[in-house]
């Protein structure tokens, strides 16, 4: 084989590795117990999120400072977004949170609280 065909090669393969180490990234399942660390315009909070994936379908339940609340959402392997209301005080909050992940077990994004204002938060898998 020539040189060139030599390097060919190697740069072939490389490819193939980084498409199928980028492959296994973008297929993070999101099941498990996570806890956020959440910063808003209404305060800081660290809600706990319990979270089963069934393919691109998340549903699970959220318990923090708002209270607690099942959720449902999406992922499809590199982003995320969550969904859900809860009752504050008699008063009705639609909340959403919208991420990607850092790893498998580190996510970041932003949380919006219809109502009280945005944020954004960090979380990792417990």
């Amino acid at each position: 084989m020539t040189r060139i065909g030599r390097q060919f090669t190697a740069a072939a393969a490389v490819f193939v590795l980084v498409g199928a180490v980028l492959a296994a990234q973008a297929k993070v399942d999101m099941t498990g117990k996570w806890m956020f660390n959440v910063t808003t315009d209404a305060g800081t909070g660290t809600p706990t999120f319990t979270v089963k994936q069934d393919g691109e379908k998340l549903s699970g339940h959220y318990a923090g400072t708002l209270g607690e609340s099942d959720f449902t959402g999406t992922n499809n392997g590199k982003d995320f977004t969550i969904a859900f209301s809860v009752d504050a005080q008699g008063t009705k909050l639609d909340v959403t949170y919208k991420g990607t992940f850092d790893s498998k077990d580190a996510v970041k994004g932003s949380v919006s609280i219809a109502g009280l204002g945005e944020g954004s938060f960090t979380g990792k898998r417990q």
